[in-house]
């Protein structure tokens, strides 16, 4: 599977039919649940929903746990779960026999796994953009535990960490500071998305007392479910050599790349992320 890496140009009637030179409108309508990383919300696929609505699909954009509009704030979410609780309520309530694809951005490949885990017959596909991606071998905290080995401190910048909870459930908050969002998340995104970050980003967590407690992913339910990976080749926050390690380690075998892009490629490179994800649409028909 491969994504294109052709520039589309900055024109906002930008042709979807181009992709495929076909009518996108004889495509089989699916439904996309997308999920934002660390610190960030809904807000972060502000320009990727309506490209996707234009080719005719459906598309849910959901706030985390005390993420965007969330009321919670992090001292009020002490797992993984927790955090995913949005997410799960929407699965729960799909209509019987409706699949979803799954979109994920960084740490938001824990929300997928927990929802695959949960919920592997209700996903037609889960897409991990420049995401952590667990196994079923190890504790689910494994990729984070070995990311954070090759993650000197100092590589985090102006980020806050904090503690809270109590000793039942210690937890940690992280606040991406602005150097660290400029330099390490949106360094080539265009300047007006980084300062809408900047503006909106919000305490999280990487739940890394929870997910060291928590139990493997299945083989059964989340091994089971239908991966596809999308490399960003110019990530300094999740380096390009750890996403293909992810990749090699989880046993992924459907990868696209987006090359040029930073950690943020729905506002780096909204049109070729655009472009896999139809991709994605089409291998679900």
């Amino acid at each position: 599977m491969t994504c294109s890496h052709q520039e589309f140009g900055k024109s906002s009637t930008f042709n979807l039919n181009i992709i495929f030179g076909r009518d996108l409108t004889q495509m089989e309508q699916k439904h996309f649940v997308f999920v934002h990383g660390a610190c960030h919300g809904a807000w972060s696929w502000f320009k990727i929903k309506p490209l996707l609505e234009a080719a005719g699909h459906r598309v849910t954009l959901l706030d985390m746990a005390a993420s965007g509009i969330h009321r919670k704030v992090i001292q009020d979410v002490h797992s993984i779960v927790d955090y995913s609780e949005p997410l799960l309520k929407v699965m729960a309530c799909l209509p019987p026999n409706q699949k979803v694809i799954l979109v994920g951005h960084s740490l938001g490949g824990f929300n997928l796994a927990v929802a695959m885990e949960r919920f592997p017959d209700k996903i037609a596909a889960s897409v991990f953009v420049a995401a952590f991606v667990p196994d079923t071998d190890h504790k689910p905290s494994y990729v984070l535990d070995q990311y954070n080995e090759q993650t000197p401190m100092e590589a985090w910048l102006d980020t806050q960490f904090s503690p809270y909870g109590n000793e039942a459930k210690p937890s940690t908050s992280m606040f991406f500071g602005p150097d660290f969002v400029a330099k390490k998340l949106y360094q080539l995104s265009p300047p007006e998305d980084l300062a809408l970050g900047l503006s909106l980003v919000r305490p999280s967590s990487l739940f890394m007392q929870d997910l060291s407690k928590a139990n493997n992913f299945s083989k059964q339910n989340y091994g089971s479910v239908k991966k596809v990976y999308i490399v960003c080749t110019e990530d300094i926050g999740i380096p390009e050599e750890f996403q293909k390690w992810m990749i090699h380690n989880g046993g992924i075998e459907n990868v696209m790349e987006i090359n040029g892009s930073d950690h943020m490629p729905m506002f780096c490179k909204p049109h070729q992320l655009l472009h896999c994800l139809l991709q994605v649409a089409v291998s679900c028909a």
